[in-house]
């Protein structure tokens, strides 16, 4: 299975998948970061890394061979790059837009082209969104444009793909304690500001994510295709009960 980025979400989905006997592969774009990654994962011959900017179609061809060369095809594709650029639209740049857009939304898109000769018939894909899909956040306009973009993929995918047996889902993760995260929200008032609209009460984990991601690339889902799986607490969905 391939899994980008080598953080976070990604991190913690190449953790779940290696603890349940898959080989892995891991991208990202810093070798420090992916070298990092691997210790940390520690898994041997089960898990390769690849150095690669999913904005680079040249980058995603040398990917691609890789994985050909290493296991000879793919059963599952989790594509999860993302960024954000997070202020009100007055201030938002083209460069801005350009970047959001060549990671969010044609990183993604291209992943998933450029793994397509390599997935096996039934096999899975999972593309990361956000919850940011289901509710205006006045900071995240592109962001949030990109990411229903995502969502809209896993639908029209989900249908293009069906012939080959190929179930394409997304998944909306909440809010996360991930980098990505912590970079937008900083400090303990943010944390119990962002929990209190939760109705579970609390930030979510990098692993819960995982969980929901192993699942939808499992056989257990397998009659399940062109939807959003929300990991959200409720967040969306209600309202907290205190």
């Amino acid at each position: 299975m391939v899994v980008d980025p080598t953080s976070g979400m990604g991190l913690a989905t190449a953790r779940r998948l290696l603890d349940e006997g898959a080989y892995v592969v891991i991208t990202g774009r810093d070798e420090s970061r992916l070298a990092r990654a691997a210790a940390a994962l520690d898994a041997g011959p089960r898990l390769l890394t690849v150095r690669a900017d999913v904005a680079s179609l040249a980058d995603l061809d040398v990917l691609m061979r890789r994985v050909e060369t290493w296991r000879g095809g793919l059963d599952a594709v989790f594509a999860n790059a993302g960024t954000g650029v997070f202020k009100p639209a007055a201030e938002l740049t083209e460069a801005d837009f350009d970047h959001s857009v060549d990671v969010n939304f044609k990183g993604v898109f291209f992943t998933v082209r450029k793994a397509l000769p390599l997935l096996k018939e039934g096999g899975a894909i999972v593309l990361n969104a956000s919850w940011t899909l289901y509710r205006g956040l006045p900071i995240a306009s592109v962001y949030s444009a990109t990411k229903a973009a995502v969502h809209n993929l896993a639908r029209t995918l989900g249908s293009d793909l069906a012939p080959r047996g190929i179930r394409v889902n997304s998944v909306s993760p909440g809010y996360i304690d991930t980098e990505m995260y912590r970079g937008a929200n900083t400090g303990p008032e943010a944390d119990a500001r962002n929990a209190a609209q939760v109705p579970l009460g609390t930030v979510g984990h990098a692993a819960e994510v995982a969980a929901a991601v192993a699942f939808l690339a499992s056989d257990d889902a397998s009659y399940i295709t062109g939807q959003d799986l929300v990991i959200d607490g409720g967040l969306v969905g209600s309202f907290p009960n205190r």
